[in-house]
């Protein structure tokens, strides 16, 4: 059985990487760099590509918490740490980006930073961007959590959020755990609600992300603020 080492060097991730840059390496490869080694009858690419096919692809597989992770067949505790640390490396990562003072000049990073921090949860999520009167990023909240049905948003709870941070502008946020981001009716009824209740301490709402599955969905873009 050949090893990753007996592979033309052209061909091993490591290498790979090296002289193409990251974006060359496929899911697997990416992985195997994670988990190192193989085992009998298996490289590390071969664990990957096993793991990807098991679960449905990567983004199932990172979903999985740490410790249903250590039980994978090729992966234990060690790597399973490993690949939770790198993900949140990477939402740091997009929190550092977002602290940019022209940072939401670009909605893409926008939405780019609430997919990483929403995208993965199972039940709803409803978050918040607190902003400056020049729409830096003061901080980010997750403050309600419901079922796969729907969380209760509490206007009270998020004006007092405001108010705590001192904020001049918000940007709302939450996932749809069924992966579809069409906003519903009673997106755009509670975007309203929140709308009202914000005007009253002069707090304006830039925009209302919702994540699923692929690209975000804007309220603002849709023309529903």
């Amino acid at each position: 059985m050949l090893t990753i080492r007996d592979w033309p060097e052209s061909e091993r991730p490591r290498e790979k990487l090296l002289a193409r840059g990251v974006t060359a390496l496929s899911d697997a490869e990416l992985l195997a760099l994670f988990i190192g080694t193989g085992r009998r009858g298996m490289t590390a690419v071969d664990i990957g590509r096993t793991l990807l096919a098991r679960h449905g692809g990567l983004k199932p597989l990172l979903e999985r918490d740490a410790a249903t992770l250590a039980a994978e067949p090729g992966l234990g505790t060690a790597i399973s740490c490993r690949l939770h640390a790198a993900m949140e490396l990477g939402r740091r990562y997009l929190a550092c980006e977002m602290q940019q003072p022209q940072a939401l000049a670009h909605p893409s990073a926008c939405a780019d930073y609430l997919r990483a921090r929403l995208g993965a949860y199972p039940y709803e999520v409803f978050a918040c961007l607190f902003l400056d009167n020049r729409h830096r990023v003061l901080g980010f909240e997750e403050l309600f959590r419901g079922s796969i049905d729907g969380a209760s948003v509490h206007p009270r709870e998020v004006v007092r959020r405001c108010l705590a941070h001192n904020a001049a502008a918000v940007i709302l946020a939450h996932n749809h755990p069924s992966g579809v981001a069409e906003p519903s009716q009673a997106d755009r009824a509670i975007t309203t609600e929140l709308k009202r209740a914000l005007e009253l301490i002069q707090v304006r709402v830039v925009d209302h992300f919702i994540i699923g599955s692929g690209a975000p969905t804007s309220l603002a873009a849709r023309g529903l603020l």
